[in-house]
């Protein structure tokens, strides 16, 4: 009976780690950069396999029916028929719709992994820093529910910080600032952890919509979301010494109700991104005001990285250099920093298990 009993609890001990063994021969661990703009999956061994947008278009009505996920839902924005939309689940770094989440990240799963519903990853997901123990938790749901096998969870800021290649680890300070689609992510890093950050809910959507406002204001026409962040890219340029560039675009004149054209020039952008870019300014000045004076000289010396989609608007890293009184680098890549970031992390799971939730 005793020899009975025994090999009973040693099958029920051993039982997770075969099942752990068994589940990892047919897994391939991920990272996701889950951003408000962009998705981006990270593949072990394989680098970023997909970068789409996080676009879902679904039915209004019955139940929700999703049907199309990525660069195709992007191009129905503002082009769908009355019993479709398009939509972002994530709004402002956090997920706003729990369903349309779980359905677009079971999408990108499966569409990474090219292979069959046998796989169950592991998963590092990226995270705003600061986030609710409520948001936290949807952010998990919605990746357990989307098929993973166990998820993990990295702030933005501290996955930037690795992706740009910066001592995170080390007993020296680091300053990241992360301008992504929903958020501004500022934090300064020292020993695998955030030692002042703060997170803004003002970032590249913010300047589109101010780019909106502005045309509304100014001319009494209405351009979409896409048109807006086109025109940011292609003119934008948010500090004072560069020469100004035409640009022509079009909108629905607000009075007529007809298409109309207008001509947007770089000073109009700066003028339409000013409040963006002086709250960006200011909340880096807080981080900076509240940060050790043992690390303010490491930041002095070393300066700060510029990462995520807004590190390419034009004269932004001069206008923070000007007002902060330090060096600012924009990152290698700036828009892959926190998924390569986060696939450094499941790389090495071992050394960086610390910076993980």
């Amino acid at each position: 009976m005793s020899l009975k009993h025994s090999s009973e609890q040693l099958g029920s001990a051993t039982r997770p780690f075969v099942l752990d063994r068994f589940f990892g021969m047919f897994s391939a661990d991920i990272a996701i950069d889950l951003g408000t703009a962009n998705t981006l999956v990270y593949m072990v061994g394989r680098g970023i396999v997909l970068d789409e947008p996080s676009v879902v278009a679904i039915t209004k009505s019955g139940s929700r029916r999703v049907v199309a996920v990525g660069h195709e839902a992007k191009e129905m924005l503002g082009k769908t028929p009355g019993n479709i939309e398009a939509i972002r689940p994530m709004r402002e770094g956090v997920i706003a719709d729990f369903a349309v989440t779980e359905a677009m990240l079971k999408y990108f799963i499966r569409k990474a992994h090219r292979r069959n519903h046998l796989i169950r990853s592991r998963v590092v997901i990226s995270i705003p820093a600061g986030i609710t123990d409520v948001e936290t938790k949807a952010v998990r749901e919605a990746a357990m529910n989307a098929g993973v096998r166990e998820v993990f969870l990295i702030e933005q800021p501290m996955a930037a910080a690795v992706g740009a290649g910066l001592p995170v680890l080390d007993a020296r300070g680091s300053m990241i600032i992360d301008i992504g689609g929903g958020t501004t992510d500022i934090a300064v890093i020292s020993l695998g952890g955030l030692v002042t950050y703060r997170t803004l809910k003002a970032a590249g959507d913010k300047m589109d919509e101010a780019i909106i406002q502005y045309v509304r204001r100014r001319a009494n026409i209405l351009i979409g979301e896409r048109t807006a962040e086109g025109i940011k890219m292609k003119i934008g340029n948010v500090h004072a010494s560069t020469s100004s560039t035409t640009m022509e675009t079009k909108g629905r004149d607000l009075i007529s109700g007809v298409p109309r054209s207008i001509s947007f020039t770089t000073d109009d952008v700066r003028e339409a991104l000013s409040d963006v870019v002086v709250g960006i300014v200011e909340a880096t000045r807080s981080v900076l005001e509240r940060t050790p004076p043992e690390l303010s000289a490491d930041l002095a010396e070393r300066g700060v990285v510029l990462v995520g989609g807004g590190a390419h608007i034009r004269g932004l890293d001069v206008v923070l250099r000007e007002e902060t009184g330090i060096p600012v680098i924009i990152a290698e890549d700036p828009l892959l920093a926190v998924v390569n970031g986060a696939g450094m992390v499941l790389d090495d799971l071992e050394r960086y298990r610390g910076l993980l939730f």
